[in-house]
């Protein structure tokens, strides 16, 4: 597991969320629910890590939906901060992430 994801993990474990306007997109596109994600996100593994993004450490991640579907997620925490977690970009599709934006 990357150091990036580690800390992620602890973020979410403390309430330390929060969800870009994208994400929450993303979702509905998606027909996930943010406690789904939020709930997969001990099982998750790491796909990319990305620690010196320019808008700060994130990676994307591959965990299971409620019904134990695959979804990517990519998790950051904005640059020169320490939380919170934020929850890009999740996905019911696989794709990869390219560049993903803070």
């Amino acid at each position: 597991m990357s150091d990036t994801f580690a800390a992620i993990q602890t973020l979410v474990r403390n309430g330390e969320i929060r969800i870009a306007e994208h994400g929450y997109d993303e979702m509905v596109e998606d027909g996930l629910h943010a406690r789904e994600v939020l709930a997969g996100i001990g099982g998750a593994v790491t796909v990319e890590d990305y620690p010196t993004y320019p808008k700060g450490p994130c990676v994307l991640v591959l965990q299971q939906d409620r019904t134990g579907l695959p979804i990517h997620v990519v998790w950051g925490i904005p640059k020169g901060q320490m939380s919170p977690a934020v929850l890009v970009t999740p996905t019911g599709q696989i794709r990869h992430a390219g560049q993903p934006t803070l």
